[in-house]
Formats: structure tokens, C-alpha cells, sequence
């Protein structure tokens, strides 16, 4: 309310343009645009076995994708950046949902979501450690999170689910909804990653929630071999391919096409990520950190 909520500080000054987009476009799936982007991923595994081999560090492809969006936002902070009540506002964390199974070994046992914070400080090896935290506890034999535990009580009223998303809409458009409710929803994260090559699909260029705030929403796909000629001779090569949804409204197409450089450039220089950058930048009013785990402030 008055320009502040939970998770945000409304921004002031933009465009006129930019200030007029929510009323023409007023819900996100008005707003979505699709991209297709693809990542060597001879060069993610190369860095993959190189961490490996010399200094004995486990990194995945996905949190690699993950240290490109933090390292990115530090960079272009007008990306994260939100639409609510058709204002707009700087989101006050780079936090990003990930939905995986509760068991890797077994998709019957259902999902869970999961939802990190993020340092724009971070290196690689921090977001590694910060997502593996999140995901081991969210998996196997370990309490239920708050998301699980929340839905098993509203369903158990017949007609409550309906009511309570029906007022927490009325309370978050005003801005007064409860932080712990925004604290926990992953639906309120500047970025949504999704890897439908676990359970053997193709990459999807997945909806964004009209619920919530969510900017961006990645999907990453199964391996694809792509005929290529370099050197003067054809070649198959191995690419991971990711459909890309944004929201066209929190921000310019140039401020877009900025963040999207940026993404290949550390995807493409995984090593970049292996330290921390030299400066951030934060959105108007909006400076935050978060402690590094196994490290107190």
C-alpha cells in the first residue's frame, strides 16, 4: 500500500509509455512473449568435468542456467521488476521456483516447489549451495514445506482453496497481503525454472501466473543434435534448448535484449561465474543481500 509492499518498492519515473502498457495489457497472459534460446552444451560439460577433475566441485547445468540469471540481474536489475494493480514496481530479492520430484527415482511420489533467494554476489559455487540446501529439503522422507502443508488444509474444506486465493488476490492487490504468504508462494519470484528433461520431455515455453507476480518462467528441454559446419566441415552438435516466457510490460525491449546478452555470455563463459563480479546494480530503492550459506552476517 502507498507505493511499499512485502516484496517491492513502486517505481517512479518511467516512461510514459512503459507507465500506460498495464492498462492496455492488464494481466500477464496479455503480456507473455516467447523466446527460444539454445546453450552449447559442449561447453557447459567441458566447465562440468573441469570442476571435477581440478578442484573437485559438482556443478549441474541447471544451477549453472540459475548463476547466468543471478550474475544477469546484477547487471540489468529492470528485469526484475514486477507489474501489480497495473503499477509498476522493483522487486526487493532475486528469488527464483523450482518445481522437482520428491523422488528423482520415482515421479508417483508427486512434486514439490521449491523457492530460493539469491546474493547478486553470488558465484556459482554459492548458488550451487544455496539450491542443493533448498532441494534436499524438500525431498525424500523430510518435513512437509509450507506450500505442501497449506494445501492439505484448504482442501480439506470444501470451497475454502476458492475463497482464500479469492481474498489473498483482493489483499496482494492493495499490497497488504501477508508476508508470510509472500515469503512462501513461489509464485511471487522473479523467475521460474522448470527442467522438463527429467521426465523425458521436449522444451516448453511455459504460461506465466496471473496469480502472483512472476516475470519470467524458463523451461528447460531434452539434448538436441543440431547440424552444424565449422571449419568447413558438418558436424552434429549437442545443445540444451530453453523456452523462455517474459512479461513485456516491467521493462523496455532494450533493457530485455541487455538481461538476454548478458545470459549467453555467461552461459556460453560458464568460468565467469566462478567469481564474483566486480560491481551490482540495484533497482531504485531496493538494495538487498543475502547471507552466503554457512555464513552468518
Amino acid at each position: 500500500m502507498f507505493g511499499r509492499r512485502a516484496d517491492g518498492r513502486r517505481v517512479k519515473g518511467i516512461d510514459p509509455i512503459m507507465q500506460i502498457t498495464p492498462y492496455v495489457m492488464p494481466m500477464r497472459c496479455d503480456a507473455q512473449v516467447f523466446l527460444k534460446h539454445r546453450v552449447d552444451m559442449e561447453k557447459l560439460s567441458k566447465f562440468i568435468r573441469q570442476q571435477k577433475t581440478e578442484k573437485n566441485e559438482q556443478i549441474t547445468y541447471m544451477q549453472i542456467v540459475v548463476a547466468a540469471y543471478v550474475r544477469a540481474v546484477g547487471r540489468n536489475p529492470e528485469v526484475n521488476r514486477f507489474i501489480m494493480n497495473k503499477q509498476l514496481y522493483a522487486r526487493n530479492n532475486c528469488s527464483v521456483a523450482l518445481t522437482i520430484l520428491k523422488d528423482p527415482q520415482d515421479a508417483d511420489q508427486g512434486e514439490s516447489v521449491v523457492k530460493m533467494k539469491f546474493d547478486l554476489t553470488d558465484t556459482i559455487y554459492d548458488v550451487r549451495d544455496r539450491m542443493n540446501v533448498n532441494v534436499e529439503a524438500n525431498r525424500g522422507g523430510q518435513p512437509k514445506s509450507f506450500v505442501d502443508k497449506l494445501l492439505g488444509v484448504l482442501f480439506r474444506v470444501p470451497g475454502l482453496p476458492a475463497a482464500v486465493v479469492a481474498c489473498l488476490r483482493l489483499l496482494d492487490r492493495y499490497g497488504i497481503a501477508p508476508r508470510v504468504m509472500i515469503e512462501e508462494l513461489p509464485f511471487y519470484v522473479g523467475m521460474y525454472i522448470t527442467n522438463t528433461a527429467s521426465i523425458g520431455l521436449h522444451d516448453v515455453n511455459h504460461h506465466i501466473y496471473n496469480f502472483g507476480n512472476v516475470s519470467l518462467f524458463f523451461g528447460l528441454g531434452l539434448t538436441e543434435k543440431v547440424a552444424v559446419v565449422e571449419d568447413g566441415a558438418a558436424r552434429m552438435k549437442r545443445y540444451l534448448p530453453i523456452g523462455i516466457t517474459a512479461d513485456e510490460r516491467v521493462c523496455s525491449g532494450a533493457h530485455y535484449a541487455r538481461f538476454f546478452a548478458d545470459m549467453r555470455r555467461y552461459l556460453e563463459h560458464p568460468e565467469l561465474l566462478t567469481q564474483p563480479p566486480e560491481r551490482v546494480r540495484f533497482d531504485q530503492g531496493c538494495e538487498y543481500h543475502q547471507p552466503k550459506i554457512g555464513k552468518k552476517d
